[in-house]
């Protein structure tokens, strides 16, 4: 059953007028494209749903971050569920206030760690916690030694304090989705990123993967159709050439037919000259 929606406080500003994010520009590329290649794993797998949405880079909104009109928190990315996907008539969230989501908060965070120190495991973990945000990640690839981490964290809040989890992937019953790193060539350069897992725990391929697979199916289906065309052609032309070779037979059998009608007509003739000749065949 759906929970009615709860009345909006109109003296908040809304998202129309809160900041989108703090303008801080991101170091780090990876903060910006592995949040966008979840999204779109989740657009292959869920393209049809209409009940979730996943931020990059957005501020997130409490009511105290309301009244301050500054985000509580602005994750690398979230992935929210039993939201309305798409708001403002396709235009999109400006920023992700819990006061006209339903008061849903994000079932998952995600913080990428670049060369600045962002705290992401101190006082961007208490804030999570503060929200109600259940699981938190941190991706680390390359300074996790430097913050004495490991390059993949998961947090699941237990009774209001984060609890290490150590699976990978880790799995999320909520969303039957495990999530985890991935090696594999992109662009034509191996590397390392995040991805979402299936109940095998398989990863999902990202779009130019998958891509690649339906090329490289499509050429496989070419080679077997260009096979398949090569041996009719061949069955083909040995059909035809039994068919000549059968016509040959028939012709020489024709002949020899004729040869034979031929020699019985030229014996009857000299058996019809002899008798007319008087002469005794018998």
């Amino acid at each position: 059953m759906q929970q009615p929606l709860i009345e909006p406080d109109l003296q908040l500003p809304t998202s129309e007028e809160l900041p989108c994010s703090d303008d801080t520009p991101v170091d780090n590329e990876n903060q910006n494209t592995i949040p966008n290649w979840l999204i779109a794993i989740l657009e292959q797998i869920w393209g049809q749903r209409q009940d979730w949405f996943f931020g990059v880079d957005m501020g997130i909104y409490d009511r105290e971050a309301q009244e301050k009109r500054s985000p509580a928190i602005i994750p690398d990315g979230f992935l929210s569920i039993g939201v309305q996907r798409h708001k403002r008539e396709g235009k999109g969230r400006l920023s992700y206030v819990l006061q006209e989501e339903n008061e849903i908060v994000p079932l998952v965070a995600f913080e990428l760690v670049s060369k600045t120190y962002g705290q992401e495991y101190g006082k961007k973990l208490r804030k999570y916690a503060k929200l109600g945000v259940k699981y938190y990640i941190i991706y680390n690839p390359e300074y996790s030694q430097r913050d004495k981490h490991e390059p993949f964290e998961v947090y699941q809040l237990v009774r209001g304090r984060y609890q290490r989890r150590q699976k990978e992937p880790f799995w999320l019953p909520e969303i039957e989705l495990g999530i985890g790193r991935v090696q594999g060539e992109v662009g034509g350069i191996r590397r390392e990123w995040l991805a979402w897992y299936d109940e095998t725990g398989k990863p999902y391929p990202l779009p130019q993967q998958l891509i690649g697979q339906l090329e490289e199916q499509l050429i496989q289906v070419d080679r077997q159709l260009i096979q398949e065309r090569q041996l009719t052609e061949q069955e083909r032309q040995r059909a035809e050439q039994e068919k000549q070779r059968a016509e040959q037979e028939r012709q020489r059998a024709e002949q020899e037919r004729q040869r034979a009608e031929q020699e019985r007509l030229e014996k009857l003739q000299l058996i019809e000259q002899l008798r007319q000749l008087g002469v005794d065949i018998n």
